[in-house]
């Protein structure tokens, strides 16, 4: 078939959808009238974050209805309040504003911002304590960079600790080490999953939060499939398998992206006042992340890997909470939180699905995973996350 028509062939559809959606957008408020339908359409603005500076509240929006909203009146604590809005108060579809309020907030109380349209609509979001909103200087980055070598960087390194204790036990138990690591990654996929799902809810609608969820997951599953394939490969096994070394940087790279997500979410809770982090928090969070530094080790105890690989094993896993902690704290968005969350779900269960295959090695991979010990394996990593969790919460 001549290019040319094949063209004609594939472009014709789109045109005719397009004189459809013209013709009912310029007469459809008829069409409905006739049925006895409004054309009123519902607005719907969603507040995305509140970040206050000194004696100001400042107020991030986006448009999510169906046609452009003018916001009329800005109150804040019940009380109605002069703004200045940016870069209009008439907001198209998905257009974004930023709105400036002069208001002597009180650290510790609670701020409450309401947006009302020239319909009548409110859309409202609260701050549960006020607290001054991080900006992007020298001493918040450094700031976010300890609370991301606490949190992150130190667990990990911790839980590598482990290897010369590992290194020494007896083979039969390498088996149940790889299912521990399976056990700890899969508590650490449901815990992310749970965070997301609740985040999903809070997406504005035209972003679609479930769907985002599910995209960014199988993504990050097979773009990291992709990478094993490509990158994690040795030709010195006759049957071409992932090394155990590869497999644990697979599992740091699962990891790191997890913690990805979790620094965005600490750095969100600093910023926004939501959590206190006091000494017993980033205890819990060592406490809960140093199994994180066990998973890495468990694949490697019997290959005695060099202080460089460790060296860059530990980084992979831990550093990205800081990038985290960053984003987190100067752009927090609940859409990008989303979309980390996924990438880090993703992950981990890609790296689950890898550690399964290496440990079945074409046997079936139920029967492998019910045999006693790695089934004890299983839980018992899945036991030491929900334990160390209770810190954390």
């Amino acid at each position: 078939m001549a290019r040319g028509k094949l063209v004609t062939l594939g472009i014709a559809p789109l045109l005719v959808l397009s004189v459809i959606v013209a013709t009912f957008l310029l007469t459809g408020s008829s069409i409905l009238g006739s049925l006895g339908v409004s054309s009123l359409l519902i607005e719907d603005v969603a507040i995305e974050r509140i970040g206050l500076n000194e004696n100001e509240v400042v107020v991030y929006a986006v448009n999510t209805g169906p046609r452009e909203v003018v916001i009329a009146q800005v109150l804040v604590n019940d009380a109605m309040w002069a703004a200045e809005i940016s870069p209009s108060a008439t907001v198209s579809r998905l257009g974004r504003v930023t709105i400036y309020i002069p208001y002597h907030w009180v650290e510790g109380e609670p701020v409450d911002v309401s947006l009302i349209t020239s319909n009548g609509f409110t859309f409202s979001r609260s701050i549960e304590a006020a607290t001054l909103s991080p900006v992007p200087s020298l001493s918040q980055v450094w700031t976010f960079v300890l609370l991301g070598v606490l949190v992150g960087i130190v667990p990990v390194f911790l839980g590598l600790g482990w290897l010369p204790f590992l290194a020494n036990l007896k083979t039969h138990w390498h088996g149940f080490l790889l299912s521990l690591t399976a056990g700890l990654l899969l508590f650490l996929a449901a815990d992310a999953l749970a965070e997301a799902f609740e985040l999903s809810t809070r997406v504005p609608g035209p972003f679609q939060g479930l769907p985002l969820l599910l995209l960014g997951a199988v993504a990050s599953f097979f773009g990291l499939e992709a990478l094993g394939e490509r990158s994690l490969m040795t030709n010195t096994s006759k049957h071409n398998r992932k090394t155990m070394l590869g497999l644990a940087y697979l599992i740091a790279a699962g990891i790191g992206l997890h913690n990805l997500g979790e620094g965005l979410l600490i750095g969100a809770a600093y910023a926004i006042g939501e959590v206190a982090l006091g000494t017993f928090l980033i205890l819990g969070f060592t406490i809960h992340n140093t199994t994180e530094g066990l998973a890495i080790a468990s694949p490697v105890a019997s290959k005695s890997p060099t202080g460089r690989h460790l060296l860059w094993l530990g980084l992979i896993a831990g550093a990205p909470t800081i990038l985290g902690a960053w984003i987190g704290g100067f752009t927090y968005s609940d859409v990008w939180a989303v979309v980390f969350l996924a990438i880090g779900i993703g992950a981990i269960l890609q790296v689950v699905y890898e550690i399964v295959g290496f440990m079945a090695q074409g046997k079936n991979a139920v029967r492998v995973l019910s045999e006693r010990l790695n089934l004890a394996g299983i839980l018992a990593g899945f036991m030491i996350m929900y334990a160390t969790a209770l810190l954390v919460s």
